[in-house]
């Protein structure tokens, strides 16, 4: 699954380096391949979001029948205080979730999530961070759509034992300006870095780290579809 030519070592001293990397052609081309099929057309996504309210979840059923007028609506609920407030919209599929809770027998991100927590993957990680404290891999797809986003956060959790955060970017072609970014902040509000939702890379960074995904425009033409999650110790 994983591309075989990868310079590990050039990576990993990236990383160590500026504190994140973005991996070219992280995983081999059939795979990848596979994976785009399966979040374009197959996942049942959820939609996440924190508007005023709070975090919650709308499920599946729920979502695929909702009219865009509902949509929009809620879409602007959550918007509206996002200037003050920690907000975000997105679709979702929470990946262990899922898996322990056994739905959607057959779904590929199963055996994805199988083979994230599996040990030869794990000893990859640790080589490719130089970190010999990762345990285990926590992993949820994203959809973002026009109109979604996730407001500045620094994914620090201490409970769940974040080391990394990575983005898997499963989106064959996009452009900076339909947004979608993620947006590396400083604590002085300045854009660090930015980083393209290339397809087939993997963004991974150290946490805690001050980020953002962007709005995504009204006028993109392509979800932005991802594996995310974190790597944990």
């Amino acid at each position: 699954m994983i591309n075989n030519a990868l310079d590990i070592d050039t990576w990993r001293a990236h990383l160590q380096r500026e504190g994140r990397v973005q991996v070219e052609q992280y995983l081999q081309p059939p795979a990848a391949d596979r994976l785009h099929h399966c979040l374009r057309n197959e996942v049942p996504w959820t939609l996440a979001l924190r508007d005023g309210a709070g975090a919650r979840t709308i499920d599946h059923a729920e979502y695929a029948a909702m009219d865009e007028a509902t949509y929009a609506r809620l879409l602007a609920e959550t918007s509206a205080g996002a200037d003050a407030q920690f907000r975000f919209a997105y679709d979702s599929y929470m990946m262990v979730t899922a898996y322990q809770q056994q739905r959607d027998p057959g779904l590929l991100l199963h055996s994805v999530l199988e083979f994230l927590n599996s040990p030869e993957y794990i000893a990859f990680v640790r080589a490719l961070t130089g970190d010999a404290r990762i345990r285990r891999v926590n992993a949820q797809a994203t959809r973002y759509r026009p109109g979604q986003f996730l407001r500045y956060h620094t994914d620090e959790e201490s409970s769940e034992g974040r080391l990394y955060a990575y983005v898997l970017n499963l989106t064959r072609e996009w452009h900076a300006d339909w947004g979608g970014l993620l947006q590396f902040i400083a604590a002085d509000g300045r854009v660090t870095d930015t980083f393209l939702p290339r397809w087939n890379t993997l963004s991974l960074f150290a946490v805690p780290a001050g980020h953002a995904v962007s709005l995504v425009a009204p006028w993109a033409r392509q979800d932005r579809l991802s594996i995310t999650g974190w790597l944990l110790g």
